[in-house]
């Protein structure tokens, strides 16, 4: 039985894996075997899709639920950063294996990560407990960013469709379970699922957006959603396909500007707004969110996102 929206205790549930980042740039060069190469600047950051995307939302003024793993030595820091952006810690539990860590290497061409899953091994387990699905039964709406597991997604996603919760997913770049057709029926099932144009052709097997397109309607996707970068992002539904473009801006950091996308699409989805204008709010997020370093120092606020749309797509 659906939940009335009254009744409901968050507006968005946001679970999957969090990570503790740690991110060197500014080398000349990348080193052979053995070398050693100094960095010119170095930061520690909260990191992970799912924490992206619920410090935007939190930050645009959404009730959000942060759900999943990290260690207990992390904890304060975690409350602290949180706190920043009004995130609360009572939807991470803590995680045998420690804060899971990616540690990001970056020269002027390219970057290249190294990554430790950690507590984040055990989010299915995690999601498997009476109290957790509690939590997500009670938000209005709920954000996967995570490769949610077929068998997973076959057991929770109906139990949140019958509370009246809408779903989103982003896995990520997840060739393993992109390339699995098996994950083709949770796609169907979630009302947004939300990959790059990347991800998408380890998908379809083809990196033109118009095959996504034409994949997502033969698949019977709820809602076609695709993100493109600088170039914003492909919709498609009965009325055909059309690209939303995006606001210009000065780009600095391109890091969790999708999660940022996210953060706007779900905004304006629990606001009512129509396909293409949840893009445009999806866009701008994703957009604004490039213009400083790091994934969190330039999540908007409602009146800069506001102020842009304006400037950008009009009223």
């Amino acid at each position: 039985m659906a939940v009335s929206i009254d009744l409901k205790s968050w507006d968005v549930a946001v679970v999957g894996e969090i990570y503790a980042d740690h991110v060197f740039s500014g080398f000349a060069r990348w080193p052979g075997p053995g070398e050693e190469v100094l960095a010119r600047d170095y930061l520690r950051e909260l990191g992970g899709g799912s924490v992206n995307t619920a410090c935007g939302l939190s930050r645009l003024g959404r009730r959000t639920r942060l759900v999943g793993l990290i260690g207990e030595t992390d904890f304060d820091w975690f409350e602290r950063r949180l706190g920043d952006f009004g995130v609360g810690m009572d939807g991470i539990r803590l995680g045998a294996d420690g804060t899971g860590t990616t540690v990001s290497v970056s020269t002027r061409e390219d970057r290249s990560f190294f990554t430790y899953l950690g507590a984040n091994a055990g989010l299915s387990e995690l999601l498997e407990v009476p109290t957790v699905v509690a939590d997500l039964v009670a938000a209005r709406h709920v954000h996967f960013a995570m490769p949610l597991a077929r068998e997973l997604a076959a057991r929770i996603l109906p139990q949140l469709r019958q509370a009246g919760c809408t779903t989103s997913l982003d896995v990520g770049y997840s060739a393993d379970w992109l390339r699995d057709p098996t994950n083709h029926a949770t796609c169907r099932e979630v009302d947004f699922f939300l990959p790059n144009a990347k991800e998408a052709s380890l998908l379809v097997g083809d990196d033109s957006a118009d095959a996504y397109a034409a994949w997502t309607g033969a698949q019977g996707l709820r809602h076609t959603v695709l993100k493109l970068g600088a170039q914003g992002a492909l919709v498609a539904d009965a009325a055909g396909a059309r690209t939303i473009h995006a606001p210009a801006v000065e780009a600095l950091d391109t890091t969790g500007a999708g999660d940022a996308f996210d953060a706007g699409l779900i905004d304006a989805v629990l606001d009512g707004e129509t396909l293409d204008r949840c893009v445009q709010r999806a866009c701008i997020t994703g957009a604004l969110c490039t213009t400083a370093a790091g994934a969190l120092h330039a999540l908007p606020h409602p009146p800069t996102l506001r102020t842009l749309r304006e400037r950008t797509y009009g009223s």
